[in-house]
C-alpha cells in the first residue's frame, strides 16, 4: 500500500509541477507537510478530500444478512444422532453476507441478487446502528441486481451520477464502500480501469466499470463513487485466482442499476428492448470491419419485420457504433420497448439504414432442473451428482459427446471433497467402469467402499485421482 500511494504522489506532483511551468508569473507555493500532502493536491486540482467523500457516502451503505434453509443428504454415519433428520436428509442454514445501497430516503436499497436469492429472511444493517428486516421488492438475475425495502424513512439517500457516460473516464479516482468479509465499514481507492467490459460471462447483461479499488468477498452489492460522492456502479464480482483482491474488480454502471430499480419498482419486473436477433463478432474470414454479424433472426420478430437478414452487418444503432456483440445486446436490452431505432447495416457492400420498432422481450421458459443423486455410503457418501444433457453442457461449455455425471456439490469434510474433488468435476470412469449415467455411478460407487480410482473433466483437461477413506 506504501509504494502505491508514494507512485501516486509522483504522478499528482509532477501534473502540478506541469501547470506551474505554464505559468511563469505564478508564486512559488510554501512546501506542503507530508502528512497532508495527497489531500493538498487533491484539492488543489480542484477534488475534495477523500475524507469528505467517504463521510458523505458511508452513511448511504448498508450491510446485508441473508438466511436460506436447505439441507443436505447424509451418509449414516455421517448424521448427528443427537439431532433428528428424516430419511437421512440433515437441516442446514447458509448464510450470505454482502452490502447494499440506499437509493431512496423511503427504505429502497439496491443490491446484488446473489446476496439474496432464495432468501428465507434478509437483515439490514444501518450505518446509524439500527438492524431492520428487509424484504424483496424485486431480483433480476440477468444483470445480478435486486430490489430491497426496509420499513424506515428519512434515510441517508446516496447521490446518483449523471447517465452520461462521458462524465467517468478511464484514470478517474473511486471509492469502494461495502463491508468485507464481515469486519465492517470499509473504504478503498482507486481508479476507473477500464470502461465497458462486457462479455465477460458474469451475467447475461454486463457493461461493467472496472476498477482497481480493493473488492473483496462482502462488497458485494455495496457502492462504488466518484470524488463527487455519486453513485457510479455497484461492486459485484472480481477476477482471483485465490478468491481475494488481486487488483480487478467489476462494478455495474449506477445507470444501469437505476433503471432496473425503476422498472422492478413499477412492473415487478425488468422490461427490456428486443430486436429479436442473435449477434456475433466477425471473424477473420468475414473480413472484420466494424460491427457484429447476424448470425439468427427470430421469425415475426421486430427485426424479421423490418427486413434484416442473417449475415447482415449491424453497424450503428441510434448513431452508437456497435462494436461488439455484448455492447449490441446491452444496448438494445436497456431501450424502452416501443421505441424506434435506427439500424445501420451493411449487406454485401451496401449500406443502408432501416428503422425498426422494438418489441418487450419475451419470457424465457425456465430450464427442467437436473434430477440429482447423492451418495450415503463408501468413499463417495456426500457426493451429489447430476446428469450431463445438452443444455447443461451448452451452458457449462463442456463437449458435446463427454461422457459422464457432473459433480453438484459434496460435504465439505467428506473423503471425496478432501482428497479434492469439487463441483463442476464431471467423473469420466471409478475403477476402469465408465459412468455415463447416475445409475452406472451408483452402481459403481456403492460398490467402493473403501477406496476408489477416478478419471475426472477438468477445465478442458483430464486426470485421475484416489479417493480413500
Amino acid at each position: 500500500m506504501r509504494a502505491r500511494t508514494s507512485s501516486m504522489l509522483v504522478l499528482l506532483v509532477a501534473a502540478c509541477l506541469s501547470c506551474k511551468q505554464r505559468d511563469s508569473s505564478s508564486k512559488p507555493e510554501p512546501p506542503t507537510p507530508p502528512a497532508s500532502r495527497t489531500q493538498a493536491l487533491l484539492r488543489h486540482s480542484g477534488e475534495r478530500s477523500i475524507a469528505d467523500v467517504a463521510e458523505q457516502v458511508i452513511p448511504s451503505v448498508v450491510s446485508v444478512f441473508s438466511e436460506k434453509a436447505t439441507y443436505a443428504d447424509v451418509a449414516p454415519l455421517a448424521a448427528d444422532p443427537f439431532y433428528p433428520h428424516e430419511s437421512g436428509r440433515a437441516d442446514r442454514r447458509e448464510y450470505n453476507l454482502g452490502s447494499g445501497v440506499i437509493v431512496a430516503s423511503d427504505g429502497v436499497i439496491v443490491t446484488n441478487s446473489h446476496v439474496v436469492a432464495h432468501a428465507k429472511t434478509i437483515k439490514v444493517a444501518l450505518q446509524d446502528g439500527r438492524t431492520l428486516e428487509a424484504k424483496v421488492v424485486g431480483i433480476d438475475p440477468k444483470s445480478d441486481l435486486a430490489v430491497l425495502r426496509i420499513d424506515a424513512e428519512r434515510l441517508p439517500a446516496i447521490a446518483i451520477a449523471p447517465a452520461d457516460a462521458s462524465i467517468l473516464r478511464v484514470g478517474d479516482v473511486v471509492l469502494a464502500i461495502g463491508n468485507p468479509f464481515g469486519i465492517g465499514q470499509t473504504v478503498t481507492m482507486g481508479i476507473v480501469s477500464a470502461m465497458g467490459r462486457a462479455n465477460m460471462g458474469i451475467t447475461d447483461y454486463d457493461d461493467f466499470i472496472q476498477t482497481d479499488a480493493a473488492i473483496n468477498p462482502g462488497n458485494s452489492g455495496g457502492a462504488l463513487v466518484n470524488m463527487e460522492g455519486q453513485l457510479v456502479g455497484i461492486n459485484t464480482a472480481i477476477i482471483s485466482r485465490t478468491g481475494g483482491y488481486q487488483g480487478i474488480g467489476f462494478a455495474i454502471p449506477s445507470r444501469m442499476a437505476i433503471q432496473i430499480k425503476d422498472s422492478l419498482l413499477t412492473h415487478g419486473k425488468v422490461i427490456r428492448g428486443w430486436l429479436g436477433i442473435a449477434v456475433e463478432d466477425p471473424t477473420d474470414e468475414l473480413e472484420a470491419r466494424t460491427g457484429v454479424v447476424i448470425s439468427e433472426v427470430e421469425r415475426e420478430s421486430p427485426a424479421a419485420k423490418a427486413g434484416l437478414e442473417r449475415g447482415d452487418v449491424v453497424t450503428a444503432i441510434d448513431g452508437v457504433k456497435s462494436t461488439d456483440s455484448g455492447q449490441v445486446r446491452n444496448q438494445v436490452a436497456m431501450t424502452a420497448k416501443g421505441k424506434v431505432v435506427q439500424v445501420e447495416v451493411r449487406r454485401g457492400d451496401k449500406e443502408r439504414t432501416v428503422a425498426v420498432r422494438l418489441g418487450e422481450q419475451p419470457e424465457e421458459a425456465p430450464a427442467a432442473s437436473p434430477e440429482l443423486h447423492t451418495e450415503r455410503a463408501g468413499v463417495f457418501a456426500g457426493v451429489t451428482v447430476a446428469e450431463l444433457d445438452d443444455p447443461l453442457r451448452s451452458h457449462l461449455e463442456l463437449p458435446d459427446q463427454l461422457p459422464g455425471v457432473i459433480v453438484v456439490s459434496l460435504l465439505p469434510q467428506s473423503a471425496a471433497a478432501l482428497m479434492g474433488l469439487r463441483p463442476g468435476d464431471v467423473i469420466l470412469i471409478i475403477n476402469r467402469t465408465e459412468t455415463p449415467t447416475v445409475e452406472a455411478f451408483h452402481g459403481v460407487a456403492k460398490a467402493s467402499d473403501k477406496e476408489a480410482v477416478l478419471l475426472v473433466y477438468r477445465e478442458g483437461a483430464t486426470i485421475f485421482m484416489a479417493i480413500s477413506r
